[in-house]
């Protein structure tokens, strides 16, 4: 044993894995000869146990398949175990209708088993007992396993664009990064291919279950027929040997097709959770009530005169006895003493003294907050399950990485002066957004399409302003299958503070922040650094700048060229908004990535000649805030750019509004809360290697 072991390992790891992978092609090669090539009783025996145990284990794997993917190789298993049953059929009909005069014991020991012992040598029972297998596994099994594969398939393939969209919104949140979102992607794809090969494979089973009928009405008719004709048996004689040879063939091939049913039965109707069947039935059928009243019952009937007394009094105590332990389970520590907490009032009505005020009890604010109600503690407390603090986490680092610099640390309390189920998100102490949550329920958020309705309580997403409907968690699957994006309480906050932060970047950059990074970069480039700060300028002129570009929706991840910049321009001009816009140039190439990726062509919306000179000429008379535009004329160009912009939205492309360098940053003020999604360059902020591509002008006469 030692020396086969010592020659194992010696074998190329290639020749092993190969010699792994030739175990399916020899089977389905051998089930392909068995059709030609006449095989003798004694290796019938061997390949029928062999489709039994194949059946067995099949259906053991599924019971015990944590998930369904898991065993994704199942529709081609259930073609090969067809292909060997019914290659199966052919070699024993040959072999029954040659030898079959010859007695019982023609065809093999198990076909013989089968006919003697499981139906007692009576064809009459035989054929009554193949009758109602047939039956159930066509009608009853078969049947509803093909219903269920059709309609999981279709809806599988009709939720694939909401979960799609669910995980670029937890992509987007910072919840998952790259990976991860790949991994699940492929996770929705490995989904779709499996119940669409489901929906298929189910047709191989009841096929097979209708070529059984057709193959032992084959064996019996020409079993007569060779008999009487060929081997001069009488008709009583011949129709007791070929019909009990028919019979037990027929139940040594229906039984592994029965196990393989049962087993795509299973397989179809499993929720999609990581946990086995057997795992799923005792969770679910965990609740003690139900099983209370089961044994009541069981115990009534059993009291009843005539009724067998001891089955049912036995299983009413057996059932009682699993109710029992559950609620034990349930409740392990009833009767126990509630310790008094450190802020009762002692014995004695002793009372502390009162402690002096002093500057420690005025508190600062934080510069984030999130206040919640107190029915949603347990969405930040980690010994409930609560997840929000991770994904606050995840939204911080992944805000970090964009914009450029680190986001401060969110400081999280309950206010008892909210609504149990509001929460509120706060900057430097002023309310900046909220709303209000039902954290054991799932938001369902309505895209754009969807395909249905679903119950529940209609609201809308804090983040976006979607229309959205709160739901009960089992209903989640309804509601992907519809086009919902479905995600959970803490996801809602997570979304709707990264939302917050994102548009109020530049609050949360001030002199300290801007210190830190001016130092990172002078690791690298202290040369650079020393020739801005002081200088060329005060660290008071720099912070404004960066702020100026966090408002206006640049990240500040460029340190290097935005110093460089202010360091060129800075003997210039020390206006902010002039530099501003010299660091808005050199970053061009960064801003026109963040707008339009890395296309070659850029999507743009312009004004039409007139309408900007008459814009320049208002800015000349009425100042550079934009305060000349006449007011009905600021209006027509703000409805004018909705459209344009939500047209672009509906395209699937950016909205751009390219215009002068003058009239820029009036008109980035102008639409930034307006038409939150329009993105306003200049001319100049265009990279040479880029084309514009004019899709709208504004204030061009028909």
């Amino acid at each position: 044993m030692q020396q086969a072991k010592q020659l194992l390992s010696r074998l190329d790891p290639e020749v092993l894995s190969y010699a792994k992978g030739v175990g399916t092609p020899l089977l389905i090669m051998a089930a392909l000869a068995m059709v030609v090539l006449p095989l003798p009783p004694t290796l019938l025996d061997i390949l029928f146990t062999f489709n039994i145990s194949l059946g067995l284990v099949v259906l053991l794997v599924t019971v015990y398949t944590r998930k369904p993917l898991d065993f994704a190789i199942f529709p081609t298993v259930i073609l090969v175990a067809t292909i060997l049953r019914l290659t199966l059929n052919i070699a024993s009909t040959r072999v029954i209708l040659l030898e079959g005069h010859n007695g019982p014991d023609a065809a093999g020991k198990v076909v013989e088993a089968f006919g003697e012992v499981v139906i007692g040598g009576n064809y009459a029972v035989g054929i009554v007992v193949f009758a109602i297998l047939v039956i159930i596994n066509l009608m009853v099994v078969t049947s509803g396993a093909a219903r269920i594969s059709e309609v999981t398939a279709r809806f599988t393939l009709d939720a694939m664009p909401g979960k799609q969209m669910a995980i670029d919104a937890d992509l987007n949140a910072g919840f998952i990064d790259q990976d991860q979102a790949r991994k699940r992607r492929q996770e929705i794809g490995d989904e779709a291919d499996f119940y669409g090969s489901m929906d298929g494979a189910n047709k191989f089973v009841k096929g097979d279950a209708m070529a059984g009928l057709v193959i032992i009405a084959i064996n019996i008719i020409g079993g007569l027929v060779i008999g009487i004709l060929q081997h001069d048996l009488t008709f009583m004689n011949a129709v007791q040997i070929y019909t009990m040879l028919t019979i037990g063939d027929g139940l040594v091939a229906q039984i592994p097709g029965l196990l393989l049913s049962i087993g795509t039965a299973i397989i179809v109707t499993r929720q999609n959770k990581d946990s086995d069947m057997g795992g799923q039935i005792a969770e679910q059928f965990s609740n003690f009530k139900v099983l209370v009243v089961a044994s009541a019952i069981m115990f009534i009937m059993g009291i009843v005169p005539g009724m067998p007394h001891i089955a049912f009094l036995t299983l009413s105590a057996l059932i009682g006895g699993a109710a029992y332990y559950l609620y034990r389970q349930a409740n392990p520590k009833e009767g126990t003493v509630v310790e008094p907490r450190k802020t009762d009032v002692v014995p004695g009505n002793e009372v502390a003294p009162v402690k002096e005020i002093s500057w420690d009890d005025v508190h600062p604010v934080d510069t984030i907050g999130l206040e919640v109600g107190y029915r949603l503690i347990p969405l930040v407390d980690k010994t409930q399950g609560g997840e929000l603090l991770n994904r606050i986490k995840g939204v911080r680092k992944k805000l970090s990485q964009e914009l450029g610099f680190l986001i401060p640390a969110v400081h999280i309390r309950d206010n008892l002066d909210l609504e149990p189920n509001t929460y509120r998100v706060t900057m430097m102490g002023v309310t900046s957004g909220e709303s209000e949550l039902r954290h054991d329920n799932e938001l369902a958020i309505n895209p754009g399409q969807v395909f249905g309705t679903v119950k529940g309580i209609a609201t809308k997403d804090p983040a976006f302003g979607l229309e959205a409907v709160w739901i009960a968690k089992g209903q989640r699957e309804h509601a992907q299958t519809l086009g919902y994006t479905v995600v959970d309480a803490a996801t809602v906050v997570a979304t709707h503070l990264s939302q917050i932060l994102t548009n109020n970047a530049a609050q949360l950059l001030g002199h300290e922040e801007v210190q830190n990074l001016l130092d990172m970069l002078a690791k690298s480039s202290p040369k650079l650094v020393d020739a801005l700060v002081p200088e060329t300028m005060q660290l008071t002129v720099v912070v404004k700048v960066l702020q100026n570009l966090l408002h206006e929706g640049v990240p500040i991840r460029d340190m290097r060229t935005i110093v460089q910049t202010l360091v060129d321009y800075g003997g210039k001009s020390q206006d902010v908004d002039v530099l501003t816009a010299a660091c808005r140039v050199a970053l061009k190439r960064l801003i026109i990535q963040e707008v339009a990726g890395s296309a070659a062509e850029v999507p743009v919306i312009t004004f039409a000649p007139e309408l900007e000179q008459m814009l320049h000429q208002s800015m000349q008379s009425g100042g550079s805030d934009g305060s000349g535009i006449e007011p009905g004329l600021a209006e027509r160009i703000q409805q004018s750019l909705a459209s344009a912009a939500q047209n672009q939205e509906l395209a699937g492309e950016p909205a751009v509004l390219l215009t002068s360098g003058i009239l820029r940053s009036v008109m980035a003020r102008f639409v930034k809360y307006s038409i939150p999604g329009l993105r306003v360059l200049s001319y100049q902020e265009i990279p040479d290697n880029k084309q514009i591509r004019i899709v709208s002008v504004v204030g061009q006469s028909n």
